[in-house]
């Protein structure tokens, strides 16, 4: 008997486990069909023992003897997933009840788009802007980082890299999504080959939405659901949460170093062919400069 899921959620947890039980209460609590998912947890080694409830759920538990990041701990969680769907969410989120069967529902009727995300409330109601995303060119990561952006938060050429211009109460085509609710077609991530590894922690949802992007595929923004994101609960460095996390100094140290790395993966693999030596040598540069004074404002160095 071919076991078959419609949906498989995978979630990856790394000393946040009071939040995973509430997002598995969540996804119970929601009205998708629980015979048709599957839900596999994959926990990276956390010092805090994972301890699942069933919540009449099926749920698999995979144990990691250390922490071996969120793209390598998700790709070992969909070698196991049964669904035509993968879910990638996140721990700290909770899944309001439409909202997985809203999404599939999508998924469904719009056979071009391969990933697809819902809105991703923040705890203090305002959306994460992560899940909205453009790909960092040069010049847009430039208006980001300079401010430009939050000035002109609806310009198209002062504001690509959160595509802030969008009506963000309609369904529309974007370029990238969070990993914390990336809701992707089987058959597309075959394609692509799903997470790339060179990736630890960030950076690896913005890189498979490139490649799906590039294969020709839709990247889709449905509003019309959500969920909540407590987000940064696991690295401790986002001032929305970090009165709840739990990180120690060296966790959120590994989380901003990561951060930034993962800025430069990216511009080397998919932009440095494309711009002057002199281009990459000011964007390197200024990822430095950017991340020396955020673990300064951290209190990290």
């Amino acid at each position: 008997m071919i076991d078959n899921r419609k949906i498989s959620i995978i979630i990856v947890n790394f000393n946040t486990a009071k939040y995973v039980l509430d997002c598995l209460f969540s996804i119970y609590n929601s009205n998708f069909p629980k015979e048709d998912l599957e839900v596999i947890v994959v926990d990276n080694a956390s010092k805090e023992e994972l301890r699942i409830k069933n919540y009449e759920l099926r749920i698999k538990l995979i144990k990691n003897k250390q922490n071996v990041g969120f793209a390598v701990a998700n790709n070992q969680g969909i070698k196991q997933a049964k669904g035509e769907y993968i879910l990638l969410l996140n721990p700290d989120t909770l899944v309001e009840k439409e909202t997985l069967t809203t999404m599939i529902d999508f998924m469904e009727k719009n056979s071009r788009v391969g990933v697809t995300t819902c809105r991703i409330n923040l705890s203090n109601g305002e959306l994460d802007d992560a899940c909205h995303r453009g790909f960092p060119t040069p010049w847009r990561a430039f208006c980001q980082f300079s401010g430009l952006s939050a000035l002109f938060p609806d310009s198209l050429l002062l504001n690509g890299y959160h595509l802030g211009y969008k009506d963000l109460d309609k369904i529309h085509e974007i370029e990238a999504v969070a990993g914390a609710f990336m809701l992707i077609r089987r058959k597309v991530g075959e394609e692509v080959g799903w997470l790339d590894e060179d990736y630890f922690w960030y950076g690896e949802d913005l890189d498979f939405c490139y490649r799906v992007k590039q294969k020709g595929w839709k990247v889709m923004f449905v509003p019309t659901v959500k969920i909540l994101h407590y987000k940064g609960v696991s690295g401790g460095i986002k001032t929305h949460s970090k009165d709840i996390s739990t990180a120690d100094e060296d966790t959120r140290k590994l989380a901003t170093r990561t951060r930034f790395e993962v800025m430069k993966i990216f511009y080397k693999k998919h932009y440095q062919k494309i711009y002057p030596k002199s281009m990459t040598w000011f964007v390197l540069g200024g990822i430095r400069i950017k991340e020396y004074i955020s673990l300064l404002r951290l209190r990290l160095i």
